[in-house]
Formats: C-alpha cells, structure tokens, sequence
C-alpha cells in the first residue's frame, strides 16, 4: 500500500498533537512537520536574544512528537522540567538548551534538529518554516502595531481591541524543504494551537502559502474546542476562527475536524482552573466546506490524539 503524504502546519502543542496522532498508522502515512520559528518569549526567546539561534521551543517538541517512543514522558525529561539553578540555565530545558548549543556548536539549526531527532530516532521530518529570524507583529482592529510573538501571545493591551492582521518583520523566505514537503503532500492539516502565533504564523514566510496554493493536497484545519481567555485576541467561536485561517489560506479549506465534546461540570470545574475558555460552536453557519465534529477530548482536558488518531486513519483515504 501506497502510504499518504501527509504534512502537519503550526505551533509546538498542536503540531505535536497532530504528529501523535498520525505516527498510531505509520503503515499509513509518511508524516513531515513544518513548524513556526517566530516565538520570542520565555526560554525560546532568551535563548534566541543571548545566542542567537532560531527559537527552539516549538521545534523541539514536535521532534519528540515524532519520536518512536512515548511523547509525554519525552515531553516531561526535555521540555516540561525546567532547571532551577542560579544563573543563565535557570528556568531553561534540556531540549531547548541541546538544540541552543548544537546549532551554536555546528553552525547550523538543521543539524542541530536532525541530531535530536536522530536521538530520539524521530518517525518523520520536521522543518522550521523558515530558516531566517523573524519577528510575528499584528495590526489591531484600531490600527495599532503590536510586534512579537510574546507581545500577542500574552497581550498587555484591552482584551476589546481584536487582531485584524498579522504580519512577520522582516519578511523571510520559506525553507526549501518546507516548500518541497507542501508540493508532494496528499493531506495538509493546519494543527489544533493558537490561531494567529502558532496555526497562521506557521504558513506566512513567503513561499509556504504559494506551494500550498499550487499542491494537490487536501486541506484540513483540526479545531479543538478550547482556547485562552488571556491569550492572543482572536476569534472565540469556530466560525470565526475557520474564517480567519481562510483569509490566509490562497485556496478553500476541504474539511473543517472540531472537537464537539460536551464537557460535564467537572470538566468545566478543571478548564476553569487551566483557564482555559470554550469556542463557541456555530458551526451551522459555516458555509461552502465540510465540518466533521465528534469526540476527542482528553481525560483531564485538552485534545485526545488516539481519538484523534482514529478518525484520521477512517477519513485519510
């Protein structure tokens, strides 16, 4: 059997998500991942404004998505655990410190990326989107610039001014083997993750929105029914949410996933203590694009990717 391209666009989590999902059908799909290179905040961007280096962070995490073996226990060594040591490795990881110094020590990000993955003997590629520095700005509903990831991420301006556009400074061009994965795949999905600083950011080096433009691929957008409150001030209901990454998008989305589990008073209890919000499902009113939504939510919260998993090997023909 012919096994499907299939390439993964977006942030750490929601790519990483993703990836988790599809390595459960290797006999099924040849997996590649094109991540975002625009963080600038805690450790990814400490270690980029010291050093340097691309931002590690997302990056790393999808590598160990990609891993042959057990992604939360992965996760937890390289990425979750932070030092807490005096001095410049305080509050840093093991991954983004090994691949901070691997890219210092070789010269080059790329080898540093296939050496961890190497390490973790990784099941796919992944590539940064870009290999130039850059920074993720947006232009506010009432015209005013925010720049950097982290500004956006985690804004200190009123929750009521809403992101019309974002934008990298410089404009960069797309790694070339980012582009090549985009042109061959069957399938892209835009991963569950933050909207504009993760799933956007992802496809907007120049180069990334014209492969996907020219390829035969399906377009499929994972939306998960949880976002951050206190997060970036984008869409808070689906509808918006699908219609923002279109405005993006050079042709239509094929097929919209969403999470459409009901959560019980427990469950809100914890999403309420992770502070974490509930998109507004109207997905009723999403015209012109086939919506699937069933179940796929985690114990405890969050996106389950064996379910997740399920449903790709069942739709990705």
């Amino acid at each position: 059997m012919t096994k499907k391209k299939v390439v993964v666009l977006g942030g750490g989590n929601g790519t990483a998500a993703a990836v988790v999902a599809l390595k459960q059908n290797l006999e099924k799909f040849d997996i590649s991942a094109i991540v975002s290179t625009s963080d600038s905040g805690s450790s990814s961007g400490r270690l980029r404004r010291e050093l340097g280096v691309s931002p590690p962070g997302d990056i790393m995490r999808v590598v160990l998505a990609m891993s042959k073996y057990d992604y939360p226990l992965l996760k937890k060594i390289f990425y979750t655990n932070r030092f807490s040591v005096k001095g410049k490795l305080n509050k840093h990881n093991l991954g983004n410190i090994f691949l901070a110094l691997s890219t210092k020590y070789s010269g080059d990000f790329l080898k540093a990326i296939e050496a961890l993955s190497q390490s973790v003997e990784a099941v796919g590629k992944v590539y940064p989107n870009t290999l130039k520095s850059n920074h993720l700005c947006a232009k506010l509903n009432n015209g005013v610039i925010v720049k950097t990831e982290a500004a956006i991420d985690e804004p200190k301006y009123n929750r009521n001014l809403k992101i019309g556009k974002v934008f990298l400074e410089p404009k960069v061009k797309a790694y070339k083997e980012a582009v090549k994965a985009i042109l061959q795949a069957d399938y892209i999905i835009f991963s569950p993750g933050s909207l504009y600083t993760s799933v956007i950011a992802s496809i907007l080096p120049n180069g990334i929105n014209a492969a996907i433009g020219k390829s035969k691929a399906k377009l499929v957008f994972v939306v998960g029914n949880a976002f951050h409150p206190h997060g970036e001030t984008g869409p808070e209901d689906i509808k918006g949410t699908v219609e923002a990454l279109q405005s993006y998008v050079s042709r239509p989305l094929d097929l919209i996933l969403h999470n459409n589990h009901k959560l019980s008073a427990l469950e809100k209890k914890k999403y309420k203590e992770k502070k974490w919000g509930v998109l507004k499902d109207n997905c009723q009113e999403i015209k012109n694009v086939k919506v699937v939504g069933f179940d796929y939510e985690r114990d405890g919260g969050g996106l389950c990717a064996i379910k997740l998993g399920k449903k790709f090997k069942e739709i990705f023909k």
